[in-house]
């Protein structure tokens, strides 16, 4: 199994069956195989506060849900995160993908990019950095049992060296 296919198999074998997601060239890898497979609901956002409002939703209603954006895209969800998914403990698995990293052409995403991981210690959130596929089934699937039995948002920070990157 490549990155990809791991990530939607942990996704199976932890009862997330909803994804919202911001479209990205570096995750449409994983999107791809999300929307091929009829297991997944599967919903493009224009914006990451409205794929935070989807999975939030999806799970009052006893669905389990993920969210895929990059890391530019995370400062537009801090507010829905801190005043909705922190204090009503609303568990949500975010895959960030990480830009600013090694091989960043775009000068632009450096500042959030390193601020992500901060961000995410501010606010208390536990978050993981996905950087090669060694034990990656374990560590996805750990992190969703630990996202839903602590009822708090988790992020899964992918870098470039998991997934290849962006090209200019």
């Amino acid at each position: 199994m490549n990155w990809a296919e791991t990530i939607v198999q942990a996704l199976k074998d932890g009862d997330v069956s909803l994804v919202a997601y911001v479209p990205d060239i570096s995750i449409y890898q994983v999107t791809k195989l999300l929307e091929e497979d009829d297991y997944f609901h599967v919903v493009a956002a224009s914006r990451e506060e409205e794929a935070i409002g989807i999975a939030s939703g999806a799970y009052a209603t006893g669905r389990r849900a993920a969210v895929f954006m990059q890391s530019s895209g995370f400062g537009n969800c801090v507010n829905a995160l801190a005043s909705l998914n922190i204090p009503y403990r609303i568990p949500l698995p975010m895959f960030i993908n990480l830009r600013g990293e090694i091989d960043e052409f775009n000068l632009a995403q450096v500042v959030m990019g390193r601020s992500t991981r901060p961000i995410l210690d501010v606010l208390g959130l536990t978050h993981y950095t996905l950087e090669s596929e060694d034990r990656l089934l374990r560590r996805i699937s750990g992190a969703l049992t630990l996202c839903y039995a602590s009822r708090q948002p988790l992020a899964l920070c992918m870098t470039p060296l998991l997934h290849g990157g962006k090209i200019a």
